[in-house]
């Protein structure tokens, strides 16, 4: 599936994934390959990211390497879509 991470400055990522877990206002929730469609707010929290990620320079300072294939990255807040195996994260 399709990822892609916006936030008010840059494209923060978009590219090919294998899940990706987020913090929701009613709790963390995963999406994987064909996941049903879905709306949500996200809260304060760690977005986690499966999959072999390849990070631009210019914005590899603000994700972190977890355990295993995970690339995690801090938010604020945000909004996330997924719909016909893409999936668009707008972080703060």
């Amino acid at each position: 599936m399709y990822l892609e991470i916006v936030s008010p400055e840059a494209t923060l990522f978009s590219g090919e994934v294998t899940s990706v877990a987020v913090p929701g206002v009613n709790g963390e929730f995963e999406m994987l390959n064909n996941h049903a469609p879905i709306v949500s707010l996200l809260k304060e929290g760690v977005v986690k990211i499966s999959g072999n990620i390849e990070l631009d320079e210019e914005v590899q300072d603000k994700f972190v390497k977890g355990e295993k294939d995970k690339t995690l990255l801090k938010i604020n807040s945000g909004t996330i879509e997924m719909k016909d195996n893409k999936i668009i994260v707008l972080a703060d």
